[in-house]
């Protein structure tokens, strides 16, 4: 389905952008994985792989916050993944990856640069975002799901916006309200609770993937955030200059989880200054 739309509805006032939805990337059994491509005038764009929230359990490809990058010149692609009610983890990861294998394969068709691509993604998306950007050739996490296995499914930056990274520490970081969300979204992503499950917790926690071969890494996430421990990002920062990789943590004074002020245009700004730095190389 190819539609011309103007992209008022995502956020704020961008500009016209050529809008294809429900492109299927994959299918699983009889699930069919859809994404939805959103590019500017700029022919060629970068491209940018955002991945929606919603404590893995919830949430849409037509939520798309970052929708003003589209006036900074990159294409977003805004990719649905099995739910933690429909499959356990790692389900999402393969999801994700295939989805940019995709894209890879298909980039003369859509007409994007995928030679270096950016991944982005808010609250649960910010996890899976980073977890798919640290394990770039992981065997495990790479899964068979979709018919561009050839491609690679590698990302060159990454930018996580009040996400996890450490599924092991998540519970003991939380507040009281922040377990009632996180305890049965655990649930759910691994089967389990982390204790329960200490393998796949650590195979699903970026922090334990980290080494010196890892893309740049954009965190910014608020220090009042009831749901999402700002201790999560705090962490996956300590973790990346201890590998001397590079990485940029932006901590909002008063800020909760989400709102519109991680998606202003001071934020977009920065988060823009980022991308092109690592997506516009030679």
């Amino acid at each position: 389905m190819r539609t011309i739309v103007f992209i008022l509805h995502l956020v704020g006032c961008c500009a016209f952008a050529d809008t294809q939805t429900d492109i299927e990337y994959a299918r699983v059994g009889e699930h069919s994985l859809k994404l939805d491509l959103h590019t500017p005038k700029t022919a060629n764009a970068p491209l940018l792989v955002y991945v929606h929230g919603g404590a893995w359990r919830a949430g849409s490809k037509s939520d798309v916050p970052i929708a003003k990058l589209l006036d900074q010149g990159f294409a977003i692609a805004s990719v649905d993944y099995r739910l933690s009610t429909q499959a356990v983890f790692p389900a999402q990861i393969h999801d994700i990856k295939a989805a940019i294998r995709f894209l890879r394969a298909k980039s003369e068709l859509y007409h994007l640069n995928t030679s270096r691509i950016g991944i982005i993604g808010s609250s649960a998306g910010g996890h899976l975002a980073a977890l798919v950007g640290v394990t770039n050739g992981h065997e495990t996490l790479e899964g068979k799901v979709g018919e561009s296995l050839s491609q690679s499914s590698d990302v060159q930056c990454i930018v996580s916006l009040y996400g996890a990274s450490n599924l092991q520490t998540i519970l003991p970081q939380s507040t009281e309200f922040g377990l009632k969300m996180r305890v049965p979204a655990l649930q759910l992503l691994l089967g389990g609770q982390p204790t329960e499950k200490p393998d796949l917790a650590r195979l699903a926690s970026p922090v334990a993937h980290l080494d010196k071969n890892d893309p740049p890494l954009l965190l910014i996430h608020g220090d009042a955030d009831p749901q999402m421990p700002p201790a999560q990002s705090q962490e996956f920062t300590k973790g990346y200059e201890a590998t001397k990789v590079p990485v940029q943590f932006i901590l909002m004074p008063g800020s909760k989880h989400g709102g519109a002020e991680f998606y202003d245009d001071e934020r977009t700004a920065i988060i823009a200054k980022f991308l092109q730095a690592h997506l516009t190389k030679p």
